[in-house]
């Protein structure tokens, strides 16, 4: 559970940078007027653009799993520990 709560964070980090990245972009625009080199600037921010998206889909659906797993694993351990039962209170009555 405590992973799950770490993609769930990193999700939740990630969510401003795309327009923190966008509102640095403008600004570089803005002193780069004229420069060839703008429209290299254009395709890697949106490189980044769609990483930083497909990490934030990434982090939610590793959450959604890693609870899933943990919720899995706890009915499997209750399921053996109900198991045992019958031969533990055969064990406690000799």
């Amino acid at each position: 559970m405590r992973a799950a709560g770490g993609a769930d964070a990193l999700h939740t980090l990630l969510g401003p940078v795309r327009s923190e990245l966008e509102t640095a972009h403008e600004g570089v625009v803005a002193g780069a007027a004229g420069l060839e080199a703008l429209t290299e600037l254009g395709a890697v921010r949106e490189s980044w653009q769609r990483r930083i998206e497909a990490a934030r889909g990434e982090s939610r659906s590793l959450a959604g799993n890693l609870r899933e797993v943990a919720r899995a694993q706890g009915e499997t351990n209750e399921a053996v520990r109900q198991s045992f039962a019958p031969v533990a209170a055969r064990g406690g009555a000799q």
